[in-house]
């Protein structure tokens, strides 16, 4: 039995790490391609259950659900706030899912995500100067 699990932990592990690698390999083109083309999934999802898909404003409020999320599930993986679950999968799970949002916001507005934070980075960087 503790052969299964140490192979199991390993299996885990190497899959963890390759996640990892591709994460690391990723552009963020693609990154925004990938987060569009799970968008328009769900707004299938939103036509079958809901007749219409949601508006931006809509979008806006679940991303706000979220990082509201975050701050709950950093509370708890900080240790101040009690928890019953798996904080730090569900963390990063948010934490991925806020950047998904934002990337759906900037794309329904017409907004270049890549140059809006290059704009961003730039902007801040010039402020240790």
């Amino acid at each position: 039995m503790r052969k299964s699990i140490v192979n199991t932990l390993s299996i885990s592990a190497v899959r963890k790490n390759l996640y990892r690698k591709k994460m690391k390999n990723m552009n963020f083109s693609e990154a925004v391609e990938r987060s569009v083309q799970i968008r328009k999934l769900y707004h299938q999802l939103e036509k079958k259950y809901h007749e219409t898909e949601w508006t931006v404003e809509e979008d806006a409020l679940a991303f706000l659900t979220d990082a509201g999320l975050v701050g709950r599930l950093t509370m708890a993986q900080q240790g101040r706030w009690p928890t019953s679950g798996e904080t730090v999968s569900e963390l990063e799970h948010k934490l991925g899912e806020c950047i998904w949002w934002l990337i759906i916001l900037a794309e329904r507005m017409n907004i270049d995500i890549n140059e809006a934070f290059e704009k961003f980075l730039s902007k801040t960087e010039k402020l240790g100067e």
